[in-house]
């Protein structure tokens, strides 16, 4: 099991929620890490700009082409054809998204920069991250979600194939 991070834009995240976080676009140059995901793998979002982590799932499916447009262009890459499905874990509102100040420090992953620079191990796209740095910050999401039920909140967003297989065609998601 790989356990992967993904620094997105906001509003990249947003397009991610409006699909209910069943789905992933990956830049081209992402397309071997991609290719590597199993079904199985953790993936934790962190908001560029932001500065925070907003939520986790599960890799549901092994990578598959796409060229449907969901994704705003991001620096050199201007398609997400590359694409994962997802089960969302934990997925925290706006508002209470994990500052990444308080708890990037603290990840092995950033230990390799500065304390004072450690965002910038968090440059590019997609990173592989040690178990223990997944489960620190899922382990805080959840507490964040505990203390705030607002973090909560249900995700609604539309199920890709759901309507042709005459299942729901929104998804909740309670963390």
């Amino acid at each position: 099991m790989n356990y992967w991070l993904l620094c997105v834009s906001p509003a990249n995240f947003e397009a991610t929620k409006r699909l209910g976080l069943t789905v992933q676009g990956f830049g081209a140059r992402h397309r071997r890490k991609v290719q590597r995901m199993q079904p199985g793998d953790r993936l934790v979002y962190y908001l560029k700009g932001k500065r925070v982590f907003a939520a986790a799932a599960t890799v549901a499916s092994s990578a598959f082409e796409d060229a449907t447009p969901v994704w705003e262009p991001e620096g050199a890459e201007t398609e997400f054809r590359h694409r994962v499905q997802l089960r969302p874990d934990v997925v925290l509102s706006d508002g209470d998204a994990l500052d990444a100040r308080q708890i990037g420090p603290r990840m092995d992953y950033t230990r390799r920069w500065p304390p004072e620079r450690w965002h910038l191990a968090l440059q590019g796209e997609l990173h592989l991250l040690s178990r223990a740095d997944y489960e620190l910050l899922v382990n805080e999401m959840r507490r964040s979600g505990e203390r705030h039920p607002a973090a909560a909140r249900p995700v609604q967003g539309v199920v890709p194939g759901a309507a042709e297989a005459g299942e729901a065609s929104t998804l909740d998601i309670a963390s």
